[in-house]
This record gives C-alpha cells, sequence and structure tokens, in this order.
C-alpha cells in the first residue's frame, strides 16, 4: 500500500504537531502544509485531524509492534491450569484450539462474501 504525497504531507505535519504537544486539528495541518508552500486538496488535513481526535500520537508511536501475541499464551496457560487432571485433559484442549484457529485463520484471508 503506497501512500501518495498528500497523505504523507498530512501524516508529517500531524508528527510535527505531537511532537511540539500541539492538539491535531485541521487548520494547524493546513497552516503546516502552507507554510512549507505545499498544496493540498482541502478535505485531506480534516480527514487526517479527525482520524487522531482523541488519540495520542506519541503513545501510539511507542507501541508500534509491542502487541502480545495471544494465541502463544492460551495453551501454556490451560496446561498449567489443568495441573493434576491427568495427561489426557491438555490434549483434548489443544485439538479444540487448533480447531479454533484453523476457523479463525479462514476469516482472515483478506475477503469475504460481500467484499
Amino acid at each position: 500500500m503506497a501512500l501518495s504525497n498528500d497523505e504523507l504531507a498530512c501524516v508529517y505535519a500531524a508528527l510535527i504537531l505531537a511532537d511540539d504537544n500541539v492538539d491535531i486539528k485541521g487548520d494547524k495541518i493546513s497552516a503546516i502544509l502552507k507554510a512549507a508552500n505545499y498544496d493540498i486538496e482541502p478535505y485531506w488535513p480534516g480527514l487526517f485531524a479527525g482520524a487522531l481526535e482523541g488519540l495520542k500520537v506519541a503513545d501510539l508511536i511507542k507501541n508500534v509492534g509491542s502487541a502480545p501475541a495471544a494465541g502463544a499464551a492460551a495453551p501454556a496457560a490451560t496446561t498449567a491450569a489443568a495441573g493434576g487432571a491427568g495427561k489426557d485433559a491438555p490434549k483434548k484442549e489443544e485439538k479444540k484450539e487448533e480447531k479454533k484457529e484453523e476457523k479463525e485463520s479462514d476469516d482472515e484471508m483478506g475477503f469475504g462474501l460481500f467484499d
């Protein structure tokens, strides 16, 4: 997915505002782009300001790629919780987990009936 120059200009302007701890508003993005002598369609600044409304851009940057792996922790927790329940119980749960994961992976293929 390649971004257009207009989108990149708005992203950079929003990052400048976030770095200065200024609220990201459409008119402020427009002012930065005007100061840079960059002509842009008038809807872009408002679109980006609306998308970033209520978000802390600095927190988004700090947390890129730091989401925990949900699938890896679940089997370990069920095995530890089963403890002395026997060796057959964890195997049955693992098989159920695998079936659920296969079903979920089909949904995440990027297309659907109405896409």
